[in-house]
Parts: C-alpha cells; sequence; structure tokens
C-alpha cells in the first residue's frame, strides 16, 4: 500500500520548511496534493498554508504538471475541427490597459488562423476585466457550454471557452482562492487547461526562465501533447506584446527552443505603454476593436492589434515570419475581414 500525502503532512516533512530549506514534491505527491485540494478534503487553514508554502517555495515544472494533469482530468474538453492557437491569458485579468487578445484573435480567425481564447469571470486575487468581459461589452454569447464553444470556432474561426463551463473543478475552489489575497499555482494551472485540445499555446512571461518552466510542464505532462508553444513579454502579465524592447520564447515539439528579443517599433508599434492605458479595460477595449476592425482607427491602437494578431498567425503556422503575420494581419482589417468575423460572433 502507497504511503499517504495529506496536504499536512507534505509542509511538516517536504514544503513548508522555509524558502531555503523546503523540498520539492515528488510527481506522486504533487498529483495527490491536488486530487485532496479538488475534494475539498483539507482545512482550509492547512490549504491557504500549502499554497503560500509553494509560492514561497517556487514550484518545479515536475509538479506543475502533476497538478495540471489532475485538473485536466476534471476538464470537460470540446476540441472543434479546426486547430486553434490557444490563447490562456492571465485569468484575474487587468486594470490598467486596454485587451486587445479579442480584437487579436478576430484578425488573426480573419486571415485563417483559428484562435481559441478562454477565462472566467473575476478570478482571484485581482478579479479585474478578462477576455470574458470584453466580449459581454461587444455583444458576444460568453456563457456557452465547452460544445458550443467548439461550434463557435468552427463557425466563425474565433472560439470562447468559459471556466466555469469546462474546468468547474478550478472555479469551485473560487472562495478559497479569494481568502488568500494573493495569486498560487492554480493561477498558473489554470491557464494551461486548453479546453479545445488545441496543438499551439500562446502565453506570456514576465521573466524568460517561467517561460522554460511553462515548455517544461507541458513536456512533462501525461495530458498535453503540444506541437509548438509561443510566449512574449506581456503587459500586465496577459497576452497582449507590450511595447518596446520585448522577449520572445518559441518551443516546437522536436525539442528546439529558440529565444529572441524584438523592438515592437520596427513591426508597427512606436510608442509607449502608456498609451495602451485606459479608463475602464472592459468598457474601451471593446470600442477599440470595434473601431479597429471597423477600420475607423489608423493610430497606434491598430498597430497594436496588428502585430498581436500577427503573432497569433506566426504561431498558428500560417506565416513564416513576423512580417508576413503583419502583412496578413493588416489585409484582414482593410477588406472588410475581420469585421466580418466579430459581426458573425455577435450573431452566433
Amino acid at each position: 500500500m502507497s504511503e499517504e500525502w495529506p496536504l499536512k503532512r507534505l509542509m511538516t516533512e517536504v514544503v513548508g520548511s522555509g524558502t531555503k530549506s523546503a523540498e520539492d514534491m515528488t510527481r506522486e505527491q504533487a498529483a495527490e496534493a491536488m486530487r485532496r485540494i479538488f475534494d475539498d478534503d483539507p482545512d482550509p487553514t492547512t490549504l491557504g498554508a500549502f499554497w503560500l508554502a509553494n509560492r514561497w517555495k517556487h514550484n518545479t515544472a515536475e509538479e506543475l504538471a502533476a497538478f495540471t494533469d489532475e485538473m485536466c482530468d476534471r476538464v470537460e474538453y470540446a476540441t472543434p475541427d479546426a486547430d486553434p492557437v490557444d490563447c490562456g491569458a492571465n485569468y484575474d485579468g487587468k486594470g490598467r490597459s486596454a485587451i486587445l487578445g479579442v480584437a487579436a484573435g478576430v484578425v488573426a480567425a480573419a486571415a485563417g488562423t483559428p484562435v481559441v481564447v478562454h477565462s472566467g469571470d473575476r478570478v482571484p486575487t485581482q478579479k479585474q476585466d478578462a477576455y470574458k468581459h470584453v466580449l459581454d461589452e461587444l455583444d458576444v454569447a460568453t456563457e456557452l457550454t465547452p460544445q458550443d464553444s467548439a461550434e463557435m470556432v468552427d463557425e466563425t474561426g474565433f472560439g470562447f471557452y468559459y471556466q466555469p463551463a469546462f474546468n468547474p473543478a478550478v472555479a469551485d475552489l473560487f472562495d478559497r482562492r479569494d481568502q488568500m489575497g494573493v495569486r498560487t499555482f492554480v493561477n498558473t494551472v489554470e491557464t494551461l487547461a486548453n479546453p479545445a485540445g488545441a496543438s499551439v499555446h500562446l502565453g506570456s512571461f514576465y521573466h524568460l526562465s517561467f517561460a522554460k518552466k511553462v515548455v517544461d510542464t507541458f513536456e512533462a505532462s501525461e495530458t498535453h501533447d503540444l506541437d509548438r508553444v509561443i510566449m512574449f513579454q506581456g503587459m500586465e502579465g496577459y497576452d497582449d506584446i507590450r511595447p518596446g524592447y520585448t522577449k520572445v520564447a518559441d518551443w516546437s515539439a522536436d525539442g528546439t527552443f529558440d529565444d529572441f528579443e524584438i523592438e515592437t517599433a520596427e513591426y508597427g508599434m512606436d510608442f509607449e505603454e502608456a498609451d495602451l492605458h485606459v479608463d475602464s479595460v472592459a468598457a474601451d477595449s471593446a470600442r477599440y476593436t470595434r473601431e479597429v476592425l471597423d477600420g475607423d482607427r489608423t493610430d497606434h491602437w491598430r498597430d497594436a492589434v496588428a502585430l498581436n494578431a500577427a503573432f497569433r498567425i506566426y504561431a498558428g503556422g500560417d506565416a513564416d515570419s513576423l512580417d508576413a503575420g503583419l502583412d496578413a494581419a493588416r489585409t484582414a482589417i482593410d477588406d472588410g475581414s475581420a469585421a466580418a468575423v466579430l459581426d458573425d460572433l455577435q450573431s452566433f
């Protein structure tokens, strides 16, 4: 009979001794911990201590993969016929700058690269605006079943998956996470659910080491079998490229891992982060989305959307360079294709 590792024992004997002396969990220990968390087994005090100990210890990719696989065992997957680029931005959202991913995803879809985005609704700890709230402002249906989301992808090229519908096990942790007051490893793991079963993941990072850890997590996962992971330094941790000097990480299933730097000004984003700040994230993001797609803007908002769309087109393998992706994105805006996709989404 195998040993049991309740969270209190893991705290005492493995992860809870401090930032310097804490040990890493085995895959089996991490998997058991996540099972117990989903089963509402630990005392709330123990759970909070466990989450905090893992925050100061820093989880290994092996631990994150175990957490991810336990989560994915509880995810309701709905795979569209299309193979989209999976965009799992930070679910707790943005509070200062516009969310560009809806506009960028719609433009990429119009250019022939299907895109899936997913988020919850006011996820702890920030509980700020995310994909759902921009789509709500645009009158696009968001509280969909996973199968409806898959049909949305195949009908329009763009799809939204709603966390409480496809990942209820994580959604049920809302109250406990809200009481923590700080982010936990759940904030990382939930973005890796990949509810559409996509072969490409697009994400963001603050530091390049985190991008490598995400790649290693996907490689160690027994659930996921990705062809490509591409990540960049995002604004507010979101999957929106920040203006200026930006690092990019690009991994392929053949084991190739490249990181490189770009100057976004060379691709049209010749402005500062402050130029993307807004007063009302959801409402202003929706307004700029509609104006860019309708061709009513030729300023920095259009440039930012086009470059973010180019990354999605490039990630999906439909352009062999960012320059080619940028050309495709601009064409999709200029010929009205992107506006037509948004109209289709509003009618879905």
